[in-house]
């Protein structure tokens, strides 16, 4: 195989491009000086929660060649799930990345597909496809490789689409051309610190995932404490509020992946719909979703912890 990275990094960005992402950035792969002492500093605070395997593999979170040996690439993908229809502003919400299949399925298979052209195109290369599914920073990979930036609500920014995209990674053992990294454009905006329900950025560009509506409803297992009992703003699955204020995403438009579209039925649900919600009419609306992961009882607990507090603050 003959090494030419110019060469190799144009074919890869122009499949990615075909099989949908909507951005594609490479790094080397190397060790994350910079995220070691944030990841070492969040987790020393009890930032994950009930998170545990947040703990786990410390090592290979912060350095790829530990994760992939003999890895040389980081390649970034990024897949947009902004949807063209919303739910009825007046029914209780599950976060926008929800409506359709479930995303690692869906990234998955054009995770694979990507892998196989470069095997066919380019010859024996090796590596590894995640989606949110390994030890991986997926955010700062794609900053480093120049996809966006950090936001203050510590998602990933970009200035042609917000923030409404997945992140997933191919770890490769080719050499190929890197990407710089984008400059902040967060300026003195605080939109997101603001809204939060919860007030979970702690500080700008640190969330503290123990009291965000997303670990609440999906993460912890345990009874949701009394605490934030009014705080949810409607949200039984995930909560968008941080991305939803912010300015960038007045950017975001319409995906084209006919597997992230709703079921029509979950558009049109109401608040009584979802209080009478049985475990028939879960398997049906959430057949391939990534809200299968709460289950129905952890659906049913959510809805029932909003439904009990009126989830207006008096």
């Amino acid at each position: 195989m003959i090494e030419n990275p110019s060469k190799y990094t144009n074919l890869i960005k122009t499949e990615a491009k075909r099989l949908g992402f909507m951005s594609c950035g490479i790094s080397k792969a190397e060790f994350l000086e910079e995220e070691a002492p944030r990841l070492e500093g969040w987790l020393k605070n009890n930032m994950h929660g009930e998170m545990s395997y947040m703990e786990n593999h410390f090592d290979k979170r912060l350095d790829p060649t530990k994760l992939v040996p003999d890895s040389k690439s980081v390649i970034s993908l990024l897949l947009n799930y902004f949807p063209s229809e919303l739910q009825d502003k007046d029914s209780y919400n599950i976060s926008k990345y929800a409506y359709g299949t479930d995303y690692h399925f869906v990234i998955k298979d054009k995770l694979k597909q990507l892998l196989q052209y470069i095997q066919e195109e380019i010859g024996d290369v090796h590596g590894r496809a995640f989606v949110d599914s390994a030890p991986v920073l997926d955010k700062a990979w794609a900053a480093k490789s120049g996809l966006g930036w950090m936001g203050k609500h510590s998602n990933l920014l970009t200035k042609q689409a917000g923030s409404f995209y997945f992140i997933a990674e191919l770890i490769v053992d080719l050499d190929l051309d890197n990407d710089s990294a984008v400059t902040n454009h967060c300026g003195a905006c605080t939109a997101c610190i603001d809204a939060c329900p919860t007030e979970a950025i702690v500080a700008p560009y640190v969330v503290d995932g123990s009291k965000c509506i997303s670990y609440f409803t999906i993460e912890l297992k345990n009874e949701i404490p009394s605490n934030v009992r009014g705080h949810f703003d409607d949200w039984i699955f995930g909560c968008d509020v941080c991305q939803d204020v912010c300015p960038w995403n007045r950017f975001s438009q319409s995906h084209k992946e006919p597997l992230f579209n709703p079921n029509p039925d979950l558009l049109d649900m109401t608040k009584k719909d979802w209080e009478e919600i049985t475990e028939d009419v879960f398997k049906n609306l959430f057949k391939n979703s990534a809200v299968k992961r709460t289950k129905f009882e952890g659906l049913k607990r959510n809805i029932d912890f909003l439904d009990s507090s009126g989830n207006k603050i008096l």
